[in-house]
């Protein structure tokens, strides 16, 4: 039944949209905000923060086919993102997790400010719907204090609409290559004293490899109330079903030649990711003129059945609360926070028979806390110069109550636990020589904590520490006449760092603390647009991440990220008619291992996106993948050491076309 539903949903929002868009009184943009407030008031934010930020608003995307955070953040700069299949993707910021070759460590995902992380900081990226999105903040390294975040990646936070922002209905479908079929449904209302937004979406496809098929079916909406003149109250809610089925990596030959197939195990084993979540939150905010309280409390509750090397399956509530006051006075501005993450997850395991359950092999209660408390103070002696200084105290616990382990005979009492804290200064200046052009600089802590993934592995709770950097960061960004820019440098030096290698196909990694490592490189951003009806924006990272004097690996590179990435894309014409080619270049692939002794290739994806005015109220858009149909590795599972045999390979997408409509009224 499910089935029939999710593939209705999308074909149902293009046949209302057809007739109902022709009729549209006032929509002159048809995207999913009408509204700019909300993002200039994010840019002003990311403006005054001494290092890298982004805001990417909706409309730098609405064009594409959008099914993950790739899709949003490919211009981000800075972001490293990589499809594995699906909405599966790595994400990487500053080289954040790049061992991890499933799920996501090292960045903190927010919706509407509540983070996405479950309590052990580990998480699940799909449950974030970037379609929903009004914009993203992106604020890398220790920028994303803000968000309480003390990680090496930083923050990114997606931002959904209101019904003051984007007040009526927005409809749009897509459907494209590997029967994919994509739609959302969303609808603002407001009064002087109560708003209303909800959006629906549906997406299924058979993926553009074997045993990728998917299906999810989304909501997210939210209440904001007028409590009193200063006190306003915003209730969210959002739903999350989504069923994936996962390919498996390959090797090397199979990425490069038959990129369409899947691993042999993932099917035998029916491999797959499927997600049920509710999540649930309130934020209420107090004006008191120079100063703003926000206090807010969330509930996550989700499901997660995922038939892998064995069948886990796992139900984990999550539970917390925050408190933020922001004060800015004559050439004082400061930020104080605090949160609290508390959760606990009933973590079983059972024999795969061919994605069914089997015998039980594993029963564990785990239980996490992080907590974090931070401040920041921003105070300007002229009006040219801001010098900041913050920091950011971090307490975890991570306890593992495992009582049963078919590997050690049954019924067990085992317990283990790991206990953390840190704290994490931060100092910076921000300059500005003339208007609209910033120069600045900072010097931070980070420390992440393991999750259960690190702490819990196959047999037994492995006690890890955290991992800990001191990163340097020098940039600029602004605007002079048609160009436009962002360009960061930073060098992190890294202690501890938690790595992972794969024990073989089947099993999933296993975690290390890493002597000495360091990661330094360029975030750069440039765009060109000298008159109306023309654009080039560019991005480009370097990315020089080794090990330093390690007793195994000596210097050698961290695999998984090149060491360049340039991205490109040219806009030909105006909102009534135009074009975007684009271009993602990787001129020398990455290391696949510790070892160093395997290195994928380079290679060059064409594509372009394009629009046009249908009628007043009506747009079509298409997007076309890999047009040439390259044949090329985007991501890997690092190894110690890769062999002819080894299977950590996943070949970047194949060639794909989406056309769709997008209507306001």
């Amino acid at each position: 039944m499910k089935t029939e539903v999710t593939r209705a949903a999308p074909l149902l929002a293009l046949a209302l949209a057809m007739p109902a868009a022709a009729d549209a009184a006032d929509a002159d943009r048809t995207i999913i905000v009408t509204a700019p407030g909300e993002t200039d008031a994010a840019e002003a934010r990311a403006d005054k923060t001494p290092g890298g930020t982004d805001v990417v608003a909706h409309e730098d995307y609405a064009d594409k086919s959008i099914v993950s955070l790739r899709d949003t953040l490919a211009f981000s700069p800075g972001v490293y993102l990589q499809p594995r299949f699906g909405q599966e993707v790595r994400i990487a910021i500053r080289g954040s997790g790049l061992s991890r070759g499933y799920h996501m460590r090292g960045i903190t995902l927010l919706q509407d400010g509540v983070p996405i992380n479950l309590a052990d900081d580990n998480g699940d990226f799909q449950e974030l719907e970037p379609i929903f999105f009004d914009h993203l903040e992106v604020y890398r390294g220790a920028n994303a204090l803000r968000f309480g975040s003390g990680t090496l990646g930083g923050a990114i936070n997606g931002v959904t609409p209101t019904g003051r922002t984007a007040g009526g209905v927005y409809l749009r479908g897509d459907a494209g290559s590997f029967d994919s079929v994509r739609g959302l449904v969303s609808a603002g209302v407001a009064s002087d004293r109560v708003d209303a937004w909800g959006a629906v979406s549906a997406d299924t496809s058979d993926g553009d490899r074997d045993h990728a098929r998917r299906h999810s079916l989304r909501f997210h909406g939210n209440v904001g109330m007028k409590l009193a003149d200063r006190i306003t109250t915003r209730l969210y809610a959002s739903y999350n079903n989504i069923d994936q089925q996962l390919p498996g990596a390959l090797t090397y030959d199979e990425a490069l030649t038959t990129p369409r197939q899947a691993n042999a195990g993932s099917v035998a084993g029916d491999q797959a990711r499927d997600i049920e979540s509710l999540r649930l939150q309130n934020r209420t905010s107090f004006d008191f003129g120079r100063a703003k309280l926000d206090v807010g409390v969330f509930l996550n509750a989700k499901s997660l059945y995922h038939p892998i090397f064995q069948v886990v399956d796992q139900k984990s509530v999550d539970r917390g609360g925050y408190v933020r006051l922001d004060y800015a006075g004559g050439p004082v501005e400061a930020t104080l926070g605090g949160e609290l993450r508390v959760g606990d997850v009933n973590s079983k395991r059972f024999v795969n028979n061919a994605g069914k359950r089997g015998a039980r092999t594993f029963d564990a209660k785990q239980d996490a806390r992080t907590a974090t408390l931070y401040g920041e103070l921003r105070f300007k002696p002229v009006e040219t110069l801001s010098l900041i200084a913050g920091g950011i105290y971090a307490d975890g616990m991570r306890e593992q109550h495992e009582t049963f382990n078919s590997f050690a005979g049954g019924t067990v009492d085992n317990r283990g636990r790991a206990d953390f804290d840190s704290f994490s200064p931060k100092f910076g200046l921000l300059f500005e020589p003339v208007a609209g052009v910033q120069v600045y600089g900072n010097y931070s802590r980070s420390a992440e904590f393991p999750g259960f993934i690190e702490l819990a592995q196959v047999s037994t709770f492995v006690p890890l520490d955290a991992q800990t950097a001191w990163t340097a960061e020098i940039g600029t960004r602004g605007q002079a006449g048609v160009v436009s820019w962002d360009l960061s440098l930073y060098r992190a030096d890294v202690k501890d760092e938690l790595l992972q290698y794969t024990v073989s196909a089947d099993i999933p990694a296993s975690t290390f603390n890493a002597g000495k490592t360091r990661h330094e490189g360029i975030e750069a951003a440039v765009e060109f647009a000298p008159v109306d009806w023309l654009r080039l924006r560019q991005v480009y990272s370097y990315s020089n991440f080794r090990f330093r004097g390690d007793v195994e690996f000596g210097d050698n590179r961290l695999p998984v990220v090149p060491r360049h990435v340039y991205r490109a894309e040219l806009r030909l014409g105006t909102d009534a008619l135009h074009i975007a080619p684009n271009l993602e270049w990787v001129p020398q692939g990455p290391y696949a291992d510790y070892s160093n002794t395997v290195r994928t290739p380079g290679y060059a994806l064409l594509g372009f996106t394009a629009g046009a005015r249908v009628t007043r109220g009506i747009d079509a858009f298409l997007d076309v993948r890999n047009l040439t149909g390259k044949k090329a590795i985007g991501d890997i599972g690092a190894v110690i050491a890769a062999t002819d045999a080894s299977a950590i390979y996943y070949p970047v997408e194949r060639r794909a076309v989406a056309a769709g409509l997008r209507a306001r009224f």
